[in-house]
């Protein structure tokens, strides 16, 4: 089970992109450094638990189930437990963008203005879509096996004698 390669992608981007923020001097710096160390814990929570779910989603769509993909059922109930922490960091995120977006404006930096929104849209795009996906894979993995044992178990039930 596999991060999707479009999210490490994404991830690893805006990783290098905030280091390279960071780098800045004044309120700019500032701002890129107190956002790094909000986001560093995050994103390893999420690279651990939240988003390797997700690597199992085309398998789902296409109708693939195997027992193997219970692997994932406890990286589903981590999230779904940590889910209140995973927020309140996103909140704690948005703010110190939001300082980092002011500071770039501030001092005339559109670039990473730029950056500071697309990294808000990103964290947006988790709690609206990558978070809730990955919980619906675990409900999908157990509905699924579900179903297909008691299938299993009726279809060998009418058959013994």
């Amino acid at each position: 089970m596999k991060i999707p390669a479009s999210i490490r992608f994404e991830h690893e981007s805006l990783h290098r992109e905030l280091a390279d923020v960071s780098l800045e001097t004044g309120k700019v710096g500032e701002a890129a450094r107190t956002l790094a160390q909000l986001m560093h814990p995050h994103f390893l929570r999420e690279d651990e638990y939240a988003m390797p779910p997700l690597g199992l989603l085309a398998r789902l769509a296409r109708g693939e189930v195997t027992p193997d993909m219970t692997d994932a059922l406890p990286l589903i109930a981590r999230l779904k437990e940590e889910m209140p922490l995973m927020l309140e960091e996103h909140r704690a995120i948005k703010g110190a963008l939001q300082a980092l977006e002011d500071a770039a404006a501030a001092e005339g930096k559109p670039d990473i203005v730029d950056f500071a929104r697309r990294l808000t849209l990103h964290a947006k795009s988790e709690e609206e879509v990558f978070y809730p996906a990955a919980i619906l894979v675990g409900e999908i993995i157990k509905e699924r096996l579900e179903s297909r044992r008691a299938s299993h178990v009726s279809g060998s039930a009418g058959t013994g004698r």
